[in-house]
């Protein structure tokens, strides 16, 4: 019997203009216009590797920065895709960063089908965004939404960060101000993170600045009141939505479906330097090395570093740890259907820890964080693993 093709495909595009001081994914800025040329022949490589088995009706181009790539690299990838049989997910977003934008680009990515674009906003703070190592300017973001909508964008999502260094509650509330009068489809809000190997932790170290863990809360919970308040539903620790009147149980409209998938434990193809897939149980990740994922494509093999296929119970407690991250939680029967495990029985102590503090409530029919308990969401998520 054929296997039915995944339906979600992720794309990572490993160049950015400058390294952020807080990232920690694998990016860097391009060694030359030769070494971009190198990454789109084995992308397209790829992707006819695993054309056969795809029919995306999610797509994630993600980076670095995507919006880096010139518009031939674009028309070539964009090209190939068509080709193969990749283009027409009902889903499309693309990553960018507001300094990389133009009109002629935006269009280019619109004509191909793309149709919903992830803008790196972090902080209409001039000063804020000098400190996190941005290129852009806080004018830059509203010149590239109006150039977004102009090229005939419906759906932009704006990521934004909290607990910055240096960001006081003045400067988060004028942000949230300013952002939902922009009137996006959707907000992703992430706190500052302090990954090893990256210069925002260095400096933390160093003792040049100090993590305020009462203001990083109390920032969370303006984030939320003034999203709603602004008609944005909260569905996940960082993501809010708008929405259309929907059926029961379903998402918001402008929900991010392939982030859904990925909370949910869905397959997806993973293609690009350092990007990881999950497809039938295996879970892959690329090589974290641009040069060397282009020599391994034009050696006519996946750039694949390692493989794995967890165990069963394994499995069942990563994917709800993901899961819990969703506002709605987990229903027992969606649970069980998907891991063919019960939340009441393997996790019953865990489950009943959370409760007692306040951090979840068993409900009839699911389990789910409280308000609070979604701030402490990763804490959670360590009780689930097995």
């Amino acid at each position: 019997m054929q296997a039915v093709p995944v339906e979600h495909l992720y794309i990572h595009v490993p160049f950015c203009s400058h390294k952020c001081e807080y990232c920690a994914f694998y990016s860097a800025p391009p060694e030359g216009n030769e070494e971009m040329n190198a990454y789109v022949r084995a992308l397209i490589q790829e992707l006819e590797m695993i054309a056969p088995d795809c029919r995306p009706q999610t797509i994630f181009v993600g980076g670095g920065t995507p919006t880096l790539l010139t518009p031939r690299h674009w028309r070539e990838v964009l090209t190939a895709m068509d080709r193969l049989g990749l283009t027409g997910a009902k889903e499309w977003t693309v990553e960018c960063n507001p300094a990389t934008l133009n009109l002629d680009k935006a269009r280019l990515l619109r004509e191909f089908g793309i149709n919903r674009i992830s803008m790196g906003v972090q902080s209409l703070d001039d000063s804020l965004l000098e400190r996190l190592g941005r290129i852009h300017s806080r004018q830059m973001v509203f010149q590239s939404f109006d150039l977004l909508r102009q090229a005939g964008f419906e759906q932009i999502n704006l990521d934004l960060m909290f607990a910055i260094p240096g960001q006081t509650m003045a400067i988060w509330q004028a942000t949230l101000a300013e952002i939902v009068q922009l009137q996006c489809e959707h907000l992703s809000s992430y706190e500052v993170i302090y990954e090893d190997d990256t210069p925002l932790f260095a400096q933390l170290q160093a003792g040049q600045f100090a993590v305020d863990e009462d203001l990083a809360c109390d920032q969370y919970e303006e984030l939320i009141n003034r999203a709603a308040t602004a008609g944005f539903e909260q569905y996940e620790v960082a993501n809010f939505a708008r929405s259309q009147p929907r059926p029961p149980g379903q998402p918001p409209t402008s929900a991010c479906r392939h982030n859904l998938n990925y909370w949910q434990g869905g397959d997806y193809h993973g293609l690009g330097p350092s990007a990881t897939g999950y497809v039938r149980g295996v879970r892959s990740k690329n090589w974290s090395n641009t040069r060397l994922y282009c020599e391994q494509l034009a050696k006519g093999r996946r750039a694949i570093e390692s493989s794995e296929e967890l165990p069963p119970l394994q499995r069942a407690g990563e994917l709800a740890a993901f899961g819990l991250r969703q506002c709605a939680g987990w229903g027992w029967d969606e649970f069980q259907k998907r891991t063919g495990h019960d939340l009441r029985t393997g996790w019953q102590t865990e489950m009943a820890a959370l409760v007692q503090d306040g951090l979840a409530e068993i409900l009839p029919d699911r389990f789910r964080l409280t308000r609070h308990g979604l701030r402490f969401a990763d804490h959670a998520a360590e009780m689930f693993l097995r």
